[in-house]
């Protein structure tokens, strides 16, 4: 989820535990703690791309780590809180700390993205894929009741916006599995059989999801528009899925890039196709910006001339007008 929904989450539900006195600084201290575990972003290395796909939603977002940052984000803002007035005392201030930081690694669970919740004891991603990564509804509903309840010094704002921001969570989930069984009467039309199958949201909305399933050594992307009716499949694109061995004999199990490639193959839990406009470019088909399409959104490039060089890490957000157009008419239901 984006890094302000993140905050928002935080900080309204350390509001809605606070005493009338403390509300600006349990909001504060919830809205800080809330972003601590996206600070994984800064491990990066220039010499390995992959690095930082290895380390984000890792240990900072796993269940275990939520009693150390707290603690770590109550160490560094107590003090500071101390120079701007009589804050609460550290018990208090660790609360809400504790209550921010167990907001994050749930949240982004909620998405597709993956998260290693239950880190160390699995390598597991968990990802329920009932919100998009970026809902303005959602972090709407959380802003106008964190404002509201620093407005008025009150809890029962901050309660009633978590209501409604589960209530929402839970219309996702409601969501997806009417997108589910919508493309799943379309595979049995098909004849065809999904070994796997993903559905996911798009972009800022609960209506339209995108579909990925694998049938065979083909990949099927579709898009599902789920509205007040039945479920209506608007039929995407395929493509071949990759294998490492028969797509690149040649490459020594022993290279940088191979294990590279496994790497990434990790991420992407197995959902590896190469670019359609471009062999070069080993794609996570999980991700397009239009849901029919398997132009991926993320990939590695295959630079078989350096097979001992760690392969680079590649994005591309671009999207036509036409392709905005088509969006939006799926969207819309139309035809």
């Amino acid at each position: 989820m984006d890094i302000l929904t993140h905050g928002l989450l935080g900080g309204t539900l350390a509001l809605s535990f606070s005493r009338k006195d403390e509300t600006r600084a349990a909001t504060t201290v919830g809205f800080v703690s809330a972003l601590l575990a996206d600070a994984d972003a800064l491990i990066q290395s220039s010499a390995d791309p992959l690095l930082t796909l290895e380390y984000h939603r890792q240990f900072t977002h796993a269940l275990i780590f939520i009693p150390f940052g707290a603690l770590l984000v109550a160490l560094i803002l107590w003090p500071v809180l101390k120079k701007f007035g009589h804050p609460p005392g550290f018990r208090r201030i660790y609360l809400y700390a504790f209550l921010g930081c167990a907001t994050s690694g749930l949240l982004d669970a909620c998405t597709s993205y993956g998260t290693h919740l239950l880190w160390p004891f699995t390598g597991d991603r968990v990802a329920w894929s009932i919100v998009p990564i970026f809902d303005p509804l959602f972090s709407l509903i959380l802003g106008a009741a964190m404002v509201a309840g620093l407005r008025w010094r009150r809890t029962l704002p901050a309660r009633i916006g978590l209501l409604l921001a589960a209530m929402y969570l839970s219309l996702g989930w409601l969501q997806h599995q009417r997108a589910e069984d919508a493309i799943r009467a379309t595979i049995a039309q098909r004849g065809d059989e999904a070994g796997k199958l993903t559905v996911k949201p798009t972009m800022g909305n609960l209506l339209l999801w995108r579909s990925i399933y694998r049938s065979g050594d083909t990949y099927h992307v579709d898009a599902v528009r789920v509205g007040l009716g039945a479920g209506r499949v608007y039929p995407g694109t395929i493509a071949p899925a990759f294998n490492l061995s028969r797509d690149l004999p040649a490459l020594s199990i022993a290279s940088t890039l191979h294990r590279d490639i496994l790497r990434f193959e990790f991420f992407s839990d197995g959902y590896l196709a190469l670019h359609p406009e471009d062999t070069g470019l080993l794609g996570d088909v999980r991700y397009a910006m239009l849901p029919t399409s398997t132009r991926p959104l993320w990939g590695i490039r295959l630079d078989m001339r350096q097979p001992e060089a760690h392969a680079q890490f590649e994005t591309s957000r671009r999207m036509s007008g036409e392709e905005i157009d088509r969006f939006m008419a799926m969207l819309r239901g139309a035809d």
